[in-house]
């Protein structure tokens, strides 16, 4: 216990909060009969990271992967032999049959974002707590779908949204909620844009990737390996929405934080422009602008970063000074704004949750029953501010926004758009 104090007492000091944390520091050695089991559905880039904090945790015992891709299942076992010692788990090919397994609690969703809201709800009603990366889908029913399962099952949900769990963005965001920088004015998000590609060429499916499977519920598309990689399916429409979602879902999601917006919306979204790839693969939105209008709150303006020279991260500016963050960085117009990152001497009374490490905050609400320090509600909020910018770039026009009825207002062109769009096949989502 000692050495955990004073490895927090350090990380306070600094100001620094870790994205990692040893799994001696957060708790001694669990029985294996107590561990949480965990079972992972996509051992991509973004599934194996996610995974290697789980396996630091010794309350989690990871037990099942399930991929398309062999070579991934292939990493990944790599990684578990690495932390225990052998690569002892069970693999699966098809989501459902890991979703049904009843050894598994919890479950990692990290498929390409085509195919987070189909598996999400199967293991939401297969009463699997689920850590669930971003953005939420393709579209804000399909968001709410998933909502409407973890309210009906009572599961725990973590969205991988892992700023949350940083000490810089929670501090930023306790300056703003406190009136320390005076009444907001404005925040602005930066992130990066979309980018460009050329048109990729059909090539032979490897006999280790079930392409079928890859595509799943989206239109088909024929295989070249540059669209299984991270950066260029986040960037093709057939698989996600692009920068806006992707990247855009962080950022957005702490200035919702720092708004005191977690429980509503914006009323207004004024598009200002956009810009698109002229052919080749890739073809989700280049760059935009687009302010979000609150009832009760302040605006956020939203654009791919370095236009009208807006700095990646998050500027929160109020009457009196600024605060901006970003990953590994906190600034302010004042240095006295940042001499207590803890927040101990009373100046800030608004004191938001803590969570030191994204995955373990998520393990520690299904031991304890606790709450997530970004659950489904707060999800689906933030979530929407992407989806409602994915919808301004396309309809090209402002939209009204009613946050209590979550849909568009007089526009059924636009609030068409909030719908899921068709499923390829047999592929639909699980009724709930």
């Amino acid at each position: 216990m000692n050495t955990r104090r004073s490895f927090l007492q350090s990380v306070l000091a600094t100001g620094i909060a870790p994205y990692f944390v040893p799994a001696s520091v957060l708790r001694s050695e669990t029985a294996p009969s107590n561990k949480t089991t965990l079972g992972v559905i996509g051992c991509g880039a973004q599934g194996t990271h996610d995974m290697r904090a789980f396996l630091t945790n010794s309350n989690v015992r990871v037990t099942t992967l399930c991929d398309v891709n062999q070579a991934r299942i292939d990493t990944a076992k790599w990684h578990i032999k690495e932390s225990y010692g052998s690569d002892a788990v069970k693999v699966m090919g098809d989501f459902r049959e890991l979703n049904r397994d009843e050894s598994i609690d919890a479950v990692l969703m990290a498929l390409p974002v085509h195919w987070h809201s189909i598996p999400s709800t199967d293991a939401v009603l297969n009463r699997k707590h689920i850590y669930h990366e971003k953005p939420m889908g393709m579209s804000v029913a399909e968001a709410k779908h998933v909502r409407a399962a973890v309210r009906k099952m009572g599961v725990v949900f973590q969205f991988g949204t892992q700023q949350r769990s940083d000490l810089k963005f929670r501090w930023a965001c306790e300056l703003a909620r406190n009136g320390r920088l005076g009444k907001l004015k404005e925040i602005q998000v930066a992130v990066p844009g979309g980018i460009t590609a050329p048109l990729f060429p059909d090539q032979p499916v490897p006999e280790s990737l079930d392409w079928e499977r890859w595509v799943g519920p989206a239109p088909f598309t024929p295989y070249n390996v540059e669209k299984t990689k991270r950066h260029f399916h986040e960037n093709i429409s057939h698989f996600s929405l692009g920068m806006l979602a992707c990247w855009g879902i962080h950022h957005l999601d702490i200035a919702q934080w720092g708004n005191g917006t977690d429980e509503t919306g914006p009323v207004d979204v004024r598009y200002e422009a956009a810009e698109w790839p002229q052919g080749g693969s890739c073809d989700n939105v280049l760059g935009w602008r687009m302010r979000f209008a609150f009832a009760q709150a302040a605006p956020i303006t939203f654009v791919n970063e370095k236009r009208d020279d807006i700095a990646h991260g998050i500027r929160f500016i109020g009457e009196n000074g600024w605060v901006h963050v970003k990953r590994g960085t906190i600034e302010a117009s004042d240095a006295d704004l940042l001499r207590d990152p803890a927040n101990k001497t009373g100046a800030m009374p608004i004191k938001l949750p803590v969570s030191i490490e994204h995955t373990a905050n998520f393990i520690e609400a299904v031991r304890s029953g606790s709450k997530t320090i970004c659950d489904i509600e707060t999800a689906v909020r933030s979530d929407t501010l992407c989806q409602l910018a994915a919808i301004a770039v396309k309809a090209k026009r402002p939209l009204k926004w009613d946050p209590v009825a979550e849909t568009i207002t007089d526009d059924a062109e636009a609030a068409q758009m909030l719908e899921a769009r068709p499923f390829r096949g047999d592929w639909k989502l699980p009724t709930i």
